[in-house]
């Protein structure tokens, strides 16, 4: 599985947040958007202090997605 970042995005909009704010915010480096933009890996401290930051779950700004180089046959 995968992990896609596309909640936290809109989620921003909806809030009327910049990722620049939402890094100041949440106290986390510049490199992490990037990041989060291309689905890359985020420590689970950032993810934590962006639900902090947003008073949000996990939920809210990420989700698993089906990886296309995994054998896809329904097991965890």
């Amino acid at each position: 599985m995968a992990v896609s970042y596309k909640r936290l995005f809109p989620l921003l909009i909806e809030r009327d947040m910049t990722t620049i704010q939402l890094q100041h915010k949440a106290g986390f480096p510049s490199n992490i958007v990037p990041q989060m933009k291309q689905n890359g890996y985020i420590s689970l401290d950032t993810i934590e202090s962006i639900c902090r930051a947003q008073n949000c779950g996990v939920d809210d700004i990420l989700e698993f997605v089906p990886d296309n180089t995994e054998d896809n046959d329904g097991r965890c």
